[in-house]
């Protein structure tokens, strides 16, 4: 089935709230087809955007990329999604490969939304150059991998609103059902209050998560490009996943509000330190039999330090978050990747749990604060406004409060998102125009991050 018939109701309620606001007008108009480009797929997020067909968009998408392993993977991926029994995809991809391959689609520009996901050393040149070309641009983050690509970036969103094009990175967290919920509580104060300012020992919003390097995508175990272990080209683990956080720390706490990074944000502290691979565990997700020359400066004793890990304390409009991000190599039989999140209210915490207990699974609670006798009957009467919006929510109570019971259908799964962000943005290239805050937020958010790295390793060799 197709995106909009996967998710119908997800699609219906809009999880990135973007009415009513405007900044650039793209070129594109509502019946004019859209074209897909894919420049350098090295990453997986590349095929996932293709793992759903797209009304309004050519099943011919056309691949610029170098010639190796990276496109081959991706041409696999997407074949498989074109031999699948359930609902195949009909993409007919044209691939030319080549080292001349960025300058070659700015030549053709055979389609009309670049898409990168691939390796990051290079990538905010690449955004800088298509958005040149009047091209718009879907990316996977990160965006921007230290303070001079963020100076870039800044470029490169200055010259698309002068282009009259969109450029958009891929934020899946907002879709993920938990995180919807949070944001939708945290602003109802008649349940939540206010959000509190924290302290930087007890920030008042807090993302952490724990993802694995071997894993399983679309059923097949991952193959995993040697550069991706290269924070040179993938860039560290605090400008990586920590972009999710950082943005689900903006959504969540002030929603459709544009930020000012020059004003509203102030690192206090940040940190970083490497997971450890052996050389086994390098071949098991590389397929490769020693490392490439370019990783010897990150080998101490034959084992590969790869700085994944990182953690950033940081205020945002006076509020004081805490985002922190951990790399291992292989989560445990039964496991996955874990997240955990707390929002502090005046009158209740909102806390996203997914360990042992939730067996895994991403859990909201309501926790309320203090011994407010008719907290129970104001919560009942106002979460009936989040059951309009998601039928089939309820509420049942623990010994700290309420978890929210989400029904199965809204849990679609990490690679729907992928294709719910590129039905999002499409949307916006056929209103011609993003939400007012999505840009001053992107640059807020790659700010918070570039910043960050720049703290932790100052003094320190990069």
């Amino acid at each position: 089935m197709k995106i909009k018939s996967l998710l119908p109701s997800l699609l219906a309620t809009a999880l990135i709230a973007g009415q009513g606001c405007q900044t650039m007008k793209s070129t594109e108009s509502s019946n004019q087809q859209l074209g897909l480009m894919v420049v350098d797929p090295g990453h997986f997020h590349a095929a996932l955007v293709q793992k759903y067909m797209y009304e309004g968009m050519s099943p011919v998408v056309h691949v610029y990329a170098p010639e190796g392993p990276d496109v081959k993977s991706y041409l696999d991926k997407i074949d498989k999604y074109n031999a699948r029994p359930e609902d195949p995809t009909k993409w007919e991809e044209k691939t030319y490969t080549g080292s001349d391959y960025v300058e070659k689609m700015l030549e053709q520009k055979p389609g009309n939304i670049v898409v990168l996901a691939g390796n990051n050393q290079k990538k905010t040149s690449y955004i800088k150059r298509a958005v040149d070309a009047k091209l718009n641009v879907l990316a996977d983050k990160p965006m921007a991998i230290n303070a001079e690509g963020f100076e870039l970036l800044k470029e490169a969103f200055a010259s698309a609103e002068k282009n009259n094009v969109l450029l958009y990175d891929i934020m899946t967290e907002r879709y993920e059902i938990t995180n919807a919920l949070q944001r939708d509580l945290a602003n109802m104060p008649e349940i939540f209050g206010q959000l509190q300012k924290g302290t930087p020992q007890e920030p008042a919003v807090v993302k952490e998560s724990v993802h694995h390097i071997f894993k399983y995508i679309s059923g097949d175990p991952i193959v995993r490009p040697a550069w991706f272990f290269d924070v040179t080209q993938q860039g560290e683990g605090i400008v990586d996943v920590t972009t999710h956080l950082v943005d689900l720390v903006q959504w969540a706490s002030f929603p459709e509000t544009p930020l000012d990074y020059q004003k509203d944000i102030q690192i206090l502290s940040s940190r970083r330190w490497p997971t450890a691979m052996t050389p086994s565990q390098f071949r098991k997700v590389t397929k490769l039999n020693e490392y490439p020359a370019y990783l010897n400066k990150d080998v101490k004793d034959s084992t590969l330090q790869v700085y994944s890990n990182g953690e950033m304390n940081y205020t945002l409009k006076g509020v004081h978050a805490k985002v922190l991000v951990k790399w291992d190599f292989e989560a445990p039989e039964g496991t996955g990747d874990t997240h955990y999140s707390i929002m502090r209210g005046s009158k209740a915490n909102l806390i996203i749990r997914q360990g042992k207990e939730q067996n895994y699974k991403p859990v909201l609670y309501i926790e309320p604060i203090g011994s407010d006798a008719n907290f129970e009957q104001t919560l009942k009467t106002n979460f009936a406004k989040a059951q309009d919006k998601y039928p089939g929510i309820e509420l049942k109570k623990t010994q700290q409060g309420w978890e929210v019971t989400i029904p199965q259908k809204y849990d679609v799964g990490h690679e729907a998102h992928f294709s719910q962000v590129a039905q999002k943005y499409m949307e916006y290239l056929k209103e011609g125009k993003l939400p007012e805050w999505e840009v001053p937020n992107m640059l807020s958010k790659y700010y918070t991050t570039t910043q960050a790295l720049k703290k932790a390793t100052n003094g320190q060799q990069q």
